[in-house]
């Protein structure tokens, strides 16, 4: 570390050395060119002047003057490489400074000069010391162009905007760039056939395939943050038929915070891929209904359960509850919150949420006042092996977990529901509607403002196709997809939250909020765009199998029942769908029949899961007593 300090420091004063000695030389230069431009660049004519004998004798004191302005204004600070409009201003600057004291300095020697000598001195010192820095950058910036085919990735630009000028500037200047652009891509024909640092803008994404092979192109870096989703997937699209790897910056956040670097930059991953624009919310409406309250998450150590953790833990909750029956998740997620968070009053606990005692002695013990209730088995076929699973935890622990915070005055119980609980065939879903349907019977006679919040798949979680996909591929295939045209919907685990607290900012009770998620994904798609995403052609390199519908799944998923309408809120991405009305009592009779029969004969159960939930039908082979 110290070798390489010294050597850098060694490197340093050589450059401000040679900087120096170059400006000593142009101060000198300047002056003298002054004086030549005056004379209308008759040498003879200034010679006889006598002009140039007063510029020899002070030439020695004009030059240390003269560095020492440049000194003091910092020139010697700046890195050659990087010089820039600030820098030039400061050259400006400090030349005038210069002349001015300069002529001071001749008047009190008594020194004559020609009067216009100040401005003409004051623009050759500029004009030359800018161009000295204005060389280097330039001289480099070639270099490194000429030297870029080696141990570097021809890299094609896809945006000549502000963000494609900055990533280009990182690539062209930093000793750790591993790519060299040698070409532009923007949809704006007025750019075409210009140059950004150098570098041609070739075309629009129509001509993405013939310049990609035209100029060999390796690497392809989207670099348009301010497009929407659907204008990344259609010209990802067109860069996947390359070949090339890809890359992309995050988003426009990134921009206004100056963070836009090469580490910024990220190998496109399949959430670009969705169809739709990510979720926004309004964070100060969402924060006012954490801040200072005790919040309690119910399987705080899960996918969702942790975000919920993380992203209330960054509100400033008075307290933090996180309720898991998984220690070792459990104690992760307590590592990582009290490491980014050690202001934050946490408290974890280890249980279940179906034993009633210890679910009512942590209400009794710490009354939250906003519960997000995200506890659940979710795995369609596991749960559709085990029902009574499903029911004891899905229903009777949400049963459990509602009925304290109606008991203990919680202000807010937000329900994590699923696409799967509309209209649901299987058992996981049928589960997750009845839970629906108990937090709306409660919240019709409690002060409790209970609500759901539906949607669909969440990319990443535990469980979900993604880790699957990419655990197959990393093992070489065959990628297993259920069905060709089975499709779903997704959204990313951090605007699946988001979307919660949002629920929570517009609850009034008994509502089921519901995420507008655009167009659904064809899983098959899916699958092909993750393998080419990793390098590899689908049914080439890995192969894909197709394996059949799973007991329960469906080949869609579906965001409202029958019945159920749509309201709008504040935010256009969410909507609060109308109560399917149902008869309370009888449900609650049936819901108390349901908990006798739980493990005691499974058909039974399916036959009472069916009467309270239509639209589940029990399969043939499934119809047998357990």
């Amino acid at each position: 570390m110290e070798k390489r300090l010294v050597q850098f420091n060694r490197a340093k004063f050589i450059r401000v050395v040679c900087l120096v000695i170059a400006d000593a030389i142009l101060i000198n230069a300047a002056a003298f060119l002054a004086l030549f431009v005056r004379f209308e660049f008759d040498f003879e004519q200034l010679r006889q002047s006598g002009y140039m004998d007063g510029l020899v004798t002070y030439s020695w004191l004009n030059t240390l003057g003269s560095l020492l302005i440049f000194y003091l204004m910092k020139l010697y600070d700046s890195l050659w490489e990087f010089a820039s409009t600030a820098e030039l201003v400061r050259v400006f600057i400090a030349s005038v400074i210069s002349a001015g004291v300069c002529v001071v300095g001749m008047m009190m020697l008594k020194i004559s000069m020609p009067r216009s000598f100040v401005l003409l001195y004051a623009g050759a010192l500029t004009a030359l010391c800018s161009a000295l820095r204005l060389l280097y950058r330039e001289l480099r910036r070639a270099r490194m162009r000429s030297h870029g085919g080696i141990g570097q990735k021809r890299t094609m630009l896809i945006g000549g905007g502000q963000a494609g000028s900055m990533v280009l500037r990182e690539f062209q200047f930093s000793a750790h760039s591993e790519n060299n652009v040698v070409c532009i891509i923007d949809d704006d024909r007025s750019k075409h056939g210009s140059y950004m640092r150098g570098v041609k803008i070739v075309g629009g994404r129509d001509d993405i395939l013939h310049m990609a092979e035209k100029y060999g192109v390796e690497e392809i870096v989207l670099a348009i943050p301010s497009a929407s989703r659907r204008e990344r997937l259609d010209i990802l699209d067109i860069c996947h038929l390359t070949g090339c790897s890809l890359r992309t910056l995050p988003g426009l956040y990134q921009l206004a915070n100056g963070e836009v670097s090469i580490q910024s930059i990220k190998h496109v991953d399949i959430e670009d891929l969705l169809g739709r624009d990510t979720v926004k919310t309004d964070l100060n409406e969402v924060k006012a209904y954490v801040q200072d309250k005790v919040v309690l998450v119910t399987g705080g150590g899960g996918s969702i359960g942790s975000e919920l953790c993380r992203q209330a833990a960054a509100m400033g909750p008075k307290q933090l509850i996180v309720f898991d029956i998984y220690e070792n998740n459990a104690y992760d997620l307590q590592m990582e919150l009290r490491h980014r968070h050690p202001e934050l009053d946490l408290v974890v606990l280890i249980g279940s949420v179906r034993d009633e005692t210890r679910v009512n002695n942590i209400f009794a013990k710490y009354h939250p006042d906003l519960v997000c209730h995200a506890a659940a088995h979710k795995h369609v076929p596991l749960m559709e092996d085990s029902p009574f699973e499903a029911i004891k935890n899905n229903v009777f622990g949400t049963y459990n977990v509602a009925r304290a915070a109606d008991r203990f005055g919680t202000q807010r119980f937000i329900l994590i529901s699923t696409d799967k609980a509309v209209n649901p065939t299987n058992v996981m879903g049928a589960s997750k509607r009845i839970c629906e349907m108990v937090v709306q019977t409660v919240n019709e006679r409690s002060k409790t403002e209970f609500v759901a919040v539906r949607f669909g798949n969440v990319l990443g979680s535990a469980g979900s196709v993604i880790p699957l996909f990419r655990k197959q591929i990393k093992e070489g295939g065959p990628v297993t997809v259920t069905h060709k045209e089975v499709i779903r919907y997704f959204m990313t685990i951090p605007e699946a939250v988001q979307l919660i607290f949002q629920a929570n900012a517009y609850a009034n009770g008994g509502e089921i909020f519901v995420l507008d998620m655009g167009e659904p994904v064809k899983i098959d798609n899916l699958a092909r765009n993750m393998i080419r995403l990793s390098g590899f052609e689908p049914d080439v390199d890995i192969k894909i199998e197709y394996t059949g519908l799973r007991p329960g799944e469906k080949l869609y998923e579906e965001l409202l029942m029958s019945g159920e309408g749509l309201k709008k809120t504040k935010n256009d991405l969410i909507y609060i769908g109308s109560e399917v009305d149902f008869d309370k009592a009888e449900f609650e009779e049936n819901l108390m029949e349901l908990k006798a029969i739980n493990e005691t004969s499974e058909r039974a159960l399916r036959d009472k899961i069916a009467q309270i939930v239509p639209t589940y039908h029990i399969p043939e082979h499934q119809k047998v007593t357990v």
